[in-house]
């Protein structure tokens, strides 16, 4: 397995991926936050302002190349902001939902919406409009088929604790808010999959990805942290933050992000390139005595199937 698995060349800041497998390029696409980390300006505007950038393989996800950033995403003027996006395909559309926010922030501020886009191709894209969650900051949106028929979506709710919140669609494009899921502690992203006869649930507590077990996608139990002690592998330090699960045949891969600069033992106080600048990893997951385990140092080959 490459390592790190994927830097963006133009603004070396890929975050928050999503994988997803292009069925007419037949190609996995990895789309992600193109955070700007070469950029010097106030505060955190360096998180805002990015383009969701595009990278793809063509060989079962063993090795990436950048294409660029999703075209068609605006619909207002100006510089906007576009983070975490969720790609999910049902019925012969892919369905994206999309952080967003107007402008480019220099503080934690301002609201947060989740666009809906729909596309046949990845690449042509038609906004389906803002969800209605209940309150004006949600972000990092997952959705999962749910076993008695429709979907859930669950989300990072910033204005009521920022734990995750969830809602329920019949057909992916009306939501309706059904409350809060995890309320142990402040969190994002998270990411849900089915895997070894378990559903499972990942978050970023911003210390390790926080891991809970269902049987029914409604009662979630604590099963462990992982990705929270460093890894030995080359800009593998630190956290694994901001996580997506695919599960290929048998096998379960985790892809995340690290911010290897804030790793190293001269990195505190330091705010500069070196500490914002990101690389996506991935690693392999596997259920022992019924626990979700992560070995980060582990070598292996990915190897995605065609879906």
């Amino acid at each position: 397995m490459n390592v790190p698995l994927f830097r963006d060349p133009i603004n070396d800041g890929a975050t928050d991926p999503t994988i997803i497998y292009n069925r007419a390029a037949r190609e996995w696409w990895m789309v992600y936050t193109s955070r700007r980390a070469l950029a010097e300006g106030p505060g955190v505007a360096w998180v805002h302002g990015s383009d969701l950038g595009v990278a793809v393989s063509s060989d079962g996800g063993k090795n990436w190349s950048y294409r660029g950033t999703l075209p068609g995403l605006d619909f207002e003027w100006g510089r906007n902001t576009f983070w975490a996006p969720e790609i999910f395909w049902h019925d012969g559309i892919y369905h994206m939902y999309v952080s967003y926010i107007q402008g480019v922030q220099t503080e934690w501020v301002g609201s947060r919406t989740i666009l809906h886009y729909s596309s046949a191709d990845l690449l042509e894209w038609k906004l389906q409009g803002p969800l209605k969650l209940g309150s004006d900051r949600v972000i990092d949106a997952c959705v999962h088929e749910k076993p008695g028929g429709g979907f859930r979506m669950w989300y990072k709710d910033e204005a009521n604790g920022s734990v995750t919140y969830a809602a329920d669609s019949e057909d992916l494009y009306r939501w309706e808010s059904i409350g809060p899921v995890l309320t142990h502690r402040a969190h994002e992203g998270p990411n849900v999959f089915a895997f070894k006869g378990s559903y499972w649930m990942i978050i970023d507590e911003w210390r390790g990805q926080g891991v809970y077990r269902s049987d029914d996608l409604d009662r979630w139990e604590r099963n462990g942290l992982i990705l929270d002690v460093s890894g030995d592998r080359e800009d593998d330090g630190g956290f694994g933050y901001h996580a997506d699960v695919v599960v290929s045949g048998d096998e379960a891969y985790i892809f995340y992000f690290t911010h290897p600069g804030r790793a190293s033992a001269d990195a505190e106080g330091k705010t500069g390139y070196e500490q914002r600048r990101s690389s996506i990893q991935a690693a392999r997951l596997d259920v022992k005595n019924g626990v979700l385990v992560c070995d980060r140092n582990e070598q292996n080959e990915l190897n995605l199937r065609a879906e």
